[in-house]
């Protein structure tokens, strides 16, 4: 099995690969001590039924350059296979703000083929490729040098039956004309603002009881204050304060070190220092916002009107669209969709792109009386009105 160490190695494999309508990738990386992942290998693989000519990328090598890799990625006459591509993306746009294309995410692709709601790779390779993975070198330290043979099969796994299961999605896409939604799907994964955390928008993702506009000022100076310390150290944000410290320092909103002292959440070494010093401006700041600066919470689902028969009748349709269809009903819309669109919403997902081929052109004739639901046999309907 062989791994590359030198720039000059993975140019002459990336040029070799250009010649091909394809290659899978795969990466390994860690992130438990980190703000970023860190890259620790990358697994490469060409058209092909055995594994040689498939390798290994050791970007810890010393002096190498992902950049032969990085010029691949921009030729759009080679397709970049994924499984479930987000966090490997995540990791090329914050080394060199360059995305795959053209870009295929057999997850996706899966999705969208009738397998289900984020299916794993695991289950592809079963059904697909009729094979087994031995999974036991999941969880290793990818960082340690040097990498076990159990670590290193179990890599290459990742990319040498991606290439089977890229071949059989993809001709069932063509067979079902669905390539469009998996390219809607793939714009999400490619757009940049998927991976940039702003500090400011952070305080969206804490979770609160309370909705109290000042408390949740005091909330969004903290998130921002531990977003951006943890960015700009590269350590990962609960490494500075866990959420629950945060809900408690809002609550509490100490004012000087003594009384930062009396949380009961806060680790030990957020109590000093430049991270101490942080949670104090925050609170302050947050404090001194300005009314008509104080964040509000989302409430414009909490006061709609919802229809419960309605929202019933859109569950059923939903569930005969999505049968006939071979996609998961979850994949199309969520209870709280089904809600929206019963009580007059038309700003939902399932009602745009693909879904809305599926399932939201006939959910809005439903709402407005134009269609109707009928049990024939053991299989629900749609009559026209």
């Amino acid at each position: 099995m062989r791994t590359i160490t030198t720039t000059d190695a993975l140019r002459d494999y990336c040029e070799e690969a250009a010649k091909h309508d394809y290659i899978t990738v795969d990466t390994e990386f860690l992130r438990e001590r980190t703000y970023y992942s860190k890259l620790c290998l990358l697994q490469l693989a060409m058209p092909g039924t055995d594994d040689s000519n498939a390798v290994l990328v050791d970007p810890l090598a010393n002096g190498l350059s992902l950049e032969p890799l990085y010029e691949l990625f921009r030729n759009k006459a080679v397709v970049k296979v994924f499984h479930a591509a987000r966090q490997d993306l995540e990791i090329f746009f914050v080394d060199a703000q360059v995305f795959p294309e053209p870009l295929f995410d057999t997850q996706v692709a899966a999705m969208v083929c009738g397998f289900g709601e984020q299916v794993g790779y695991e289950t592809l390779v079963r059904k697909i490729a009729k094979q087994s993975l031995d999974k036991t070198s999941r969880f290793t330290d990818w960082s340690r040098r040097p990498l076990t043979d159990a670590q290193k099969q179990y890599a290459i796994a990742d990319v040498t039956h991606l290439r089977q299961i890229y071949e059989f999605l993809a001709e069932r896409l063509d067979e079902t004309s669905r390539h469009k939604w998996v390219a809607e799907e793939l714009r999400i994964l490619t757009n940049p603002d998927t991976y940039i955390t702003k500090p400011r928008d952070a305080w969206k993702r804490v979770k609160t009881r309370t909705n109290s506009g000042r408390f949740l000022a005091v909330v969004r100076e903290l998130a921002a204050f531990r977003e951006q310390f943890a960015q700009d150290r590269n350590i990962p944000r609960n490494r500075v304060f866990k959420d629950d410290a945060m809900v408690e320092l809002a609550s509490n909103k100490p004012k000087s070190l003594e009384e930062l002292g009396r949380s009961r959440l806060l680790l030990r070494e957020a109590r000093k220092g430049d991270i101490a010093d942080g949670i104090l401006k925050a609170v302050a700041d947050g404090l001194a916002v300005s009314n008509d600066d104080v964040p509000q919470p989302d409430r414009s689902r909490e006061k709609l009107q919802v229809n419960p028969a309605l929202a019933d009748l859109l569950r059923v349709l939903l569930k005969a669209k999505t049968e006939s269809a071979g996609v998961a009903a979850k994949l199309i819309a969520t209870a709280s969709d089904l809600d929206a669109i019963a009580a007059g919403q038309r700003d939902v997902q399932a009602l745009s792109g693909w879904r809305r081929e599926v399932f939201g052109t006939d959910a809005i004739k439903l709402c407005e009386g134009q269609i109707a639901l009928t049990a024939v046999g053991s299989s629900v309907k749609v009559v026209e009105v």
